[in-house]
């Protein structure tokens, strides 16, 4: 400070630079807290991809508000939030999980319950899936979307073969027309199915299948009930199928896989999610586009059982130190507003389904997907929770609603995958089933 400056104008100058300090901290502090980055894990799958694109959008609309993407393979994905949200590691933010999920781990108070403005329009979410992110009609996720299964088939195979997709297909019928458009020697595979061994990637679909051969997992007293008739049946049609009609290496085709060879003309039908209808029928991703029909999922001999629904979720642990935040991004991923935003930059055939009846109810989207009223009905028609041949303990469609049901799902999935691969027979596989899912159903005190 210059020596000529007055006692009384020093003070002063000392209270100025202190004031200009403090503020200066203070906006300091104010930026570094409006500064935050939100970790968000994610699946790789074609809608996932898309709302990664998007994200600039929603960067724009929230200053200060960042998001750092981990993009996994389904398997990786499971494994690795279920480790994170068990320990409170706080290594995401937001996680990507199923309707398998939320129940259980809000139970157990890892889950944020969210808590959407008026403006988000709960109602309008498909009550079917609203269901399966609530507990205690409390909602601890927003679905971004949701599936039912159905039949995917190549209409010019079929029209080549003279063969008619029968208006509801059985299993029996499945595998004829399979046997009759299969043409290897051209790569064209007339049964295309999830191999890739996982609770949630070939066991999904196995036990929608078991489920309607008249199988179960369990039954009364939690008794497994892996090694019995109607499983050896589902199975064998399910291994021999693959074999005889199926692309080589089925054990290494999970949802995404199977998508790919379809939409790029090297399956003749596939059984799986509802969801896939967006991007196969539409020509940027597909190229049988314009050549792709659809009809229910096959029937079993038990004809019934419970009916596959699924939904992927964006929810909030517990454990993340940024809630606001979270809450602002995860609204916003599953808004009609982002469906508008996805319609504009991607066409309306592009936008995340199964979750909002506004998106079926818009002109639009039914003249973008021919298919949207049939996956509306087997959504809200889908029934989870309904009887198997048998009566069971549990409840869910293709998967077991416990939470061990992840160890169990996956150890059978690998046995499976073996049969599928010819390491071992169909056979052997069920008995080694039998055992690993009786053995961990004892370890974990299934049933009480």
């Amino acid at each position: 400070m210059p020596a000529f400056v007055s006692d009384a104008n020093k003070s002063r100058f000392r209270l100025f630079t202190l004031a200009t300090l403090a503020a200066s901290t203070a906006l300091g502090s104010a930026a570094a807290r409006a500064d935050t980055t939100l970790t968000v894990a994610t699946v790789n799958n074609g809608d996932m991809i898309i709302m990664q694109q998007l994200t600039p959008e929603f960067e724009k609309t929230h200053p200060g508000i960042h998001i750092r993407w981990v993009t996994l393979e389904e398997n990786v994905l499971r494994q690795r939030v279920t480790t994170d949200i068990a320990t409170s590691a706080g290594q995401f933010d937001v996680m990507t999980i199923g309707n398998y999920e939320v129940p259980i781990w809000a139970k157990q108070k890892w889950l944020t319950q969210i808590t959407p403005d008026a403006a988000y329009d709960v109602s309008d979410i498909l009550p079917p899936v609203r269901e399966g992110i609530s507990v205690d009609q409390k909602i601890y996720a927003l679905p971004f979307y949701a599936e039912s299964v159905m039949t995917y088939y190549r209409t010019d195979l079929f029209k080549k073969a003279g063969i008619t997709m029968a208006s509801q297909p059985t299993y029996d019928e499945i595998r004829q027309y399979a046997d009759k458009i299969t043409d290897k020697s051209n790569q064209i595979y007339g049964l295309c199915l999830r191999g890739k061994p996982g609770w949630g990637e070939n066991m999904a679909y196995l036990t929608s299948l078991v489920n309607t051969f008249g199988g179960q997992w369990f039954g009364q007293g939690w008794k497994a009930t892996v090694d019995t008739a109607p499983w050896k049946a589902a199975v064998n049609w399910y291994v021999s199928g693959l074999k005889e009609d199926g692309p080589p290496g089925a054990t290494s085709n999970g949802f995404n896989e199977n998508l790919a060879l379809f939409a790029s003309g090297h399956c003749g039908m596939w059984i799986d999610s509802t969801v896939a209808g967006g991007l196969l029928f539409d020509p940027k991703q597909s190229k049988v586009a314009s050549e792709v029909g659809f009809a229910p999922s096959p029937k079993g001999p038990y004809g019934k059982g419970p009916t596959w629904l699924w939904s992927w979720n964006l929810a909030i642990p517990a454990s993340s130190k940024h809630q606001a935040e979270a809450q602002a991004f995860v609204t916003w991923a599953t808004s009609k507003e982002y469906v508008q935003l996805v319609a504009q930059q991607k066409g309306w055939v592009a936008v995340p389904a199964g979750t909002r009846a506004s998106t079926y109810a818009n002109p639009a989207y039914q003249k973008a997907a021919p298919f949207a009223s049939f996956v509306m009905n087997a959504i809200n028609t889908a029934d989870p929770n309904g009887q198997t041949a048998n009566p069971r303990p549990y409840t869910g469609a293709q998967f077991v609603g416990i939470p061990q049901f992840q160890a169990i799902g996956t150890q059978v999935g690998q046995i499976v995958a073996a049969a599928l691969s010819g390491q071992t027979t169909v056979d052997q596989a069920l008995k080694s089933a039998q055992s690993s899912v009786t053995r961990t159903a004892r370890q974990t005190h299934l049933g009480g």
